[in-house]
């Protein structure tokens, strides 16, 4: 089995764990014993659920940014909230663990942030632009159902986008 095959085998395994138990409630044993692999194996990757929980994250919601044509940025950085929003691991983690958002929030910038700013930048001409587009999208897809529906969400957040960028 390949390193890249191995690494995703284990992501899936955590995924299961994951949305079975909370990422609280996970262990790397767990995680092992549904990839079919040893714990040392995954000890030599992962220190502890928390790294590769964080690693599992940035796969799945890679994904999500990786699939957006930002050819309309405004319009793939709404669909990517709202994909997101309907993700089942962010769910998932938002209802149980949602401390495990709080460095990505406020102390550090993430794998995923980066990803988003690779794709971004080059769509609005500017980096400073596309983390500011980075930093509203995150407040609309986290704290925005605090405030507003679904569907009004998306709607505001598409005019504050298309205002900003014209």
């Amino acid at each position: 089995m390949t390193s890249i095959r191995h690494n995703d085998a284990v992501l899936d395994a955590a995924l299961e764990c994951v949305m079975a138990y909370g990422v609280r409630r996970t262990t790397l044993t767990d995680v092992a014993r549904r990839a079919g692999v040893s714990r040392m194996t995954l000890y030599r990757r992962w220190p502890d659920v928390r790294s590769l929980v964080g690693d599992l994250m940035t796969r799945e919601w890679v994904r999500v940014v990786e699939g957006l044509d930002v050819r309309d940025p405004a319009g793939a950085v709404v669909e990517g909230v709202r994909a997101l929003r309907g993700h089942p691991l962010l769910r998932k983690i938002v209802e149980a663990d949602p401390e495990m958002l709080l460095p990505y929030l406020l102390q550090r910038t993430g794998a995923t942030h980066e990803a988003v700013l690779a794709v971004l930048e080059p769509a609005v001409g500017d980096r400073a632009k596309a983390r500011a587009i980075l930093l509203v999208a995150q407040s609309f897809l986290l704290s925005g159902p605090t405030m507003l529906g679904d569907d009004a969400l998306d709607a505001e957040l598409t005019t504050l986008l298309e205002r900003y960028l014209a």
